[in-house]
């Protein structure tokens, strides 16, 4: 296996207050703000205008992982489920009130490869109504790209 991947969770919503989906996720996010907060740029300047609407994003991964036999994108995600399950509540109730839900993968691949996602998991996403989204990029530093450059 020779990709690296990271994974995020993001909810969007239009009235949810970001300390509540830390306290039903149980975890900190890396970013978030509330509706009607004042908009920020990247460096933390004061933008014009609010936000319409409250943002929460958690890494799941601190860093990217690179893949072996014992950590896959698919092992991981499993070890995830496991723990998001526990807020099925918070999941159904934000789907409810009009919230969002996703389920971010970010995959940086350097040879051909293949994931493979169970039904059970594929199934459980939808009952907790998480959109599911697998952006894949190709390694700019793969070998192949470091074997022309010399």
């Amino acid at each position: 296996m020779n990709y690296e991947f990271s994974i995020s969770l993001s909810i969007r919503h239009q009235q949810a207050e970001p300390a509540e989906i830390t306290r039903a996720l149980g975890m900190e996010p890396q970013h978030s703000w509330k509706v009607g907060d004042e908009r920020r740029g990247t460096t933390g300047e004061t933008l014009e205008g609010t936000y319409r609407e409250t943002f929460w994003m958690g890494r799941l991964t601190p860093e990217p992982q690179l893949a072996s036999d014992r950590v896959t994108v698919e092992s991981f995600l499993l070890r995830t489920l496991a723990h998001l399950r526990k807020s099925f509540d918070f999941f159904t109730d934000l789907s409810r009130s009009g919230g969002i839900a996703e389920l971010s993968i970010q995959v940086f691949g350097r040879d051909e490869f293949r994931l493979e996602f169970l039904p059970e998991s594929l199934a459980l996403f939808g009952r907790l109504g998480l959109t599911v989204s697998l952006n894949v990029t190709p390694n700019m530093y793969s070998a192949d790209a470091d074997a022309h450059s010399h």
